[in-house]
């Protein structure tokens, strides 16, 4: 009896403390009647799951820390739809790249291989205690950028004075930037708000470039370029073409050369889409253009020749984007060689011709040769010294004409001094 009266003294005791709760007066006679046990204390988190970003592609490893855990268990599950992926040290989902790591006795790690922009989320770390406890952590995804070509710009071609707007669409985690660039890195010219100016800029930023009046200047192939700080950046190219029809422009259109001598004529052509070019030797029709046609042969007069490149004439086009130049070199002029020619361009917008005048220098028997400069001197349209500037008046003609006759007074008691038409 005098064993037992203690026990009584402290049951009384707690019982007194806690009059409503049987199970905590189960719980203090369980651990009197047993000294050496101890009540299990509740599991808890050790910190927070750290929130990682990685690139698509690496691995992402989120950690969970629960001490105290007893016989409870640890779950990971995708918070958006609770699905479980593992349970303590065990994967349950199917997705091969998951995998749990539990390196000590209070962490267990959820690792992610080949990170993939679906991963992108966040993962609940939860103890099956109750009620439930859980922590969060979340993954982001870092994804190159790649552009949409099906929301993309293909090629353009456009009128000379219509609008065109180049449109480049990118993905990517960040949301990429784009900008657009010229392929052969001259300055993009854009429109000022509100003026007929255009200005000159190294790039443009928007995913949307819009370009007023066109003019053929704007032609080209520019960059869309996108990026993220996510590498590669990348970038898709956008020709854009501005049609018109062709100008034809003769730097010299009246050249004299004496007999024997080689001499070359030439036009410079803009045209878009590139052109037909061609050259013609004879007098103009009543059109006003040289053309061959029917007309001519019906009325029995003479219609223009159309050169060919061989042994008498040499034929060339040099083109750069939508400037040309045509070169037509004459060789061993004789008189049959003295008239009009024609520089002809034509393209599906229109027709453009250049005419220009050859005709003969006659030189005293004394004087053997005359060479490059003194011909384009003489002639008065050939650009002086190659690359003067060209003299195109006829009184200027005139003047370099007279010129010329002075000097060979100097060295010769007779010269024919050629004759200039009105007309040319």
């Amino acid at each position: 009896m005098p064993q037992i009266k203690p026990l009584l003294i402290i049951f009384l005791f707690v019982a007194t403390q806690c009059p409503n709760s049987s199970s905590q007066n189960l719980h203090v006679y369980t651990y009197i009647t047993e000294p050496n046990s101890q009540l299990d204390p509740d599991p808890e988190f050790l910190g927070t799951i750290s929130n990682v970003t990685y690139p698509a592609g690496r691995e992402a490893i989120l950690a969970c820390s629960v001490r105290n855990l007893g016989k409870n268990k640890v779950g990971w599950l995708r918070a958006s739809d609770q699905t479980v992926l593992a349970l303590q040290g065990r994967v349950v989902t199917h997705n091969a790249r998951i995998s749990v790591i539990h390196e000590d006795a209070h962490t267990w790690k959820l690792k992610i291989s080949k990170l993939r922009e679906s991963d992108r989320g966040c993962y609940m770390c939860q103890i099956n205690t109750s009620p439930m406890k859980k922590q969060i952590g979340c993954i982001d995804v870092q994804v190159p950028p790649d552009i949409i070509n099906e929301e993309s710009s293909a090629d353009l071609a456009v009128q000379e004075g219509e609008d065109a707007t180049l449109t480049c669409k990118a993905t990517g985690n960040p949301m990429p930037r784009v900008i657009w660039r010229r392929e052969d890195g001259d300055m993009i010219l854009i429109r000022k708000p509100g003026s007929r100016e255009l200005m000159k800029v190294d790039h443009y930023s928007g995913s949307s470039l819009r370009l007023v009046r066109l003019e053929r200047r704007q032609m080209g192939a520019y960059l869309c370029i996108a990026s993220n700080d996510v590498p590669p950046a990348v970038s898709k190219r956008v020709s854009l073409s501005v049609q018109f029809a062709p100008m034809v422009r003769a730097p010299s259109q009246l050249l004299g050369t004496p007999l024997g001598s080689d001499v070359q004529l030439e036009c410079h052509v803009e045209a878009s889409p590139s052109p037909v070019s061609y050259w013609l030797k004879g007098a103009r029709t009543p059109s006003g253009y040289a053309s061959i046609s029917n007309s001519n042969l019906e009325s029995g007069q003479p219609g223009p020749e159309m050169l060919l490149d061989g042994p008498k004439y040499g034929i060339t086009e040099k083109r750069d984007g939508y400037r040309g130049v045509m070169l037509l070199v004459v060789r061993s002029f004789s008189p049959s060689d003295v008239g009009t020619y024609h520089c002809v361009s034509t393209n599906s917008l229109g027709r453009a011709e250049g005419t220009l005048r050859l005709y003969e220098i006659k030189l005293h028997p004394g004087i053997a040769s005359i060479n490059d400069d003194h011909l384009n001197f003489i002639s008065g349209i050939e650009e002086a010294a190659r690359g003067g500037v060209p003299a195109t008046s006829l009184a200027t003609i005139l003047k370099l004409h007279l010129t010329f006759y002075i000097a060979q007074l100097l060295f010769s008691t007779s010269v024919t001094a050629p004759a200039v038409s009105r007309r040319a």
